[in-house]
């Protein structure tokens, strides 16, 4: 877990991490949670002379903002769980709840790498991929908290099965999972990963090449589909592949350039904020609960 106490204009005051204390089960999580947002509560008082005076929470799987509920979460074995009312009841605060993907994106959008762009699309490619549609400040969730999940447009019918019942989705092939997985195939080595593929790509490696090149090309066609229907502004790419840097962006924006016709590029950008972006876009969700005085988040 990773939280934080933030400003208005986003600026981190202090930065905290902590297990979630997942190996005793969900509900150790979730006390887990409510005794950490208690003790940074109680940080704020003591070393900047006054209380948070919103919390914002961002929860990985399915989450019902409006209601405040993490609907399920797999990684943490979440089945509706009442994140808001709970918090609420310990700190004795207003509560936002968002997707993390969507928090993240939130920030990188307005403070990051995004910053000034009415129009961006934030994918993080992580061990899956998903997205967040930024529009005018804001992230669009859809009619039913689904918006921005191009980890499932499927860019090859004939790939692997995806866990989600469709066969060859975008995050079966580009994801660092993904590339972790093909290049440990391809290297003979099953402790191989996706850092290791762009260091081998970085020193020449032919087999290197075509697994992350590969990885690349479904990619790009995920993206230039996204960028069809929303004509996004910038398209910031996060998560652990980013993090190869050019070794990522330079063959990405030509596999980009040379599938569109008339569409207009986006600016390709790497992320910004790094891991932070989730506990700055909790915090930008808190102000602007507060802003708003709604419980109705991104």
């Amino acid at each position: 877990m990773k939280a934080a106490l933030v400003a208005p204009d986003g600026t981190l005051l202090h930065e905290a991490r902590r297990a979630t204390a997942r190996e005793r089960g969900p509900d150790a999580v979730v006390e887990s949670i409510l005794g950490f947002a208690g003790e940074l509560r109680a940080y704020g008082q003591e070393h900047l002379g006054h209380s948070a005076l919103a919390a914002g929470v961002a929860v990985p799987g399915i989450v019902d903002a409006e209601n405040g509920i993490a609907v399920y979460a797999a990684n943490l074995g979440w089945r509706d769980v009442p994140l808001r009312d709970l918090l609420r009841e310990r700190l004795g605060a207003p509560v936002a709840l968002g997707h993390d993907v969507r928090t993240g994106g939130l920030a990188e959008g307005r403070i990051g790498a995004g910053k000034g762009a009415d129009r961006f699309l934030f994918v993080p490619l992580g061990t899956g991929i998903a997205g967040a549609i930024g529009i005018a400040g804001r992230i669009e969730a859809g009619a039913h908290g689904y918006a921005g999940e191009i980890g499932h447009i499927v860019v090859r019918p004939d790939g692997p099965a995806c866990g989600c019942g469709q066969r060859g989705c975008l995050e079966t092939l580009a994801s660092a999972a993904a590339v972790t997985r093909a290049w440990a195939t391809a290297s003979g080595d099953p402790d191989a990963d996706a850092a290791d593929c762009a260091k081998a790509v970085e020193s020449g490696d032919a087999r290197a090449r075509e697994v992350w090149l590969d990885a690349v090309d479904a990619l790009a066609a995920g993206l230039v589909t996204a960028l069809t229907l929303l004509d996004p502004r910038t398209l910031i790419i996060g998560g652990g592949l980013a993090e190869a840097g050019e070794t990522l962006f330079t063959p990405l924006r030509a596999a980009v350039e040379e599938r569109v016709t008339f569409q207009k590029l986006p600016a390709i950008v790497p992320a910004a904020l790094g891991d932070t972006a989730g506990c700055l876009g909790a915090g930008l969700l808190a102000w602007d609960l507060l802003a708003t005085d709604s419980e109705v988040t991104a």
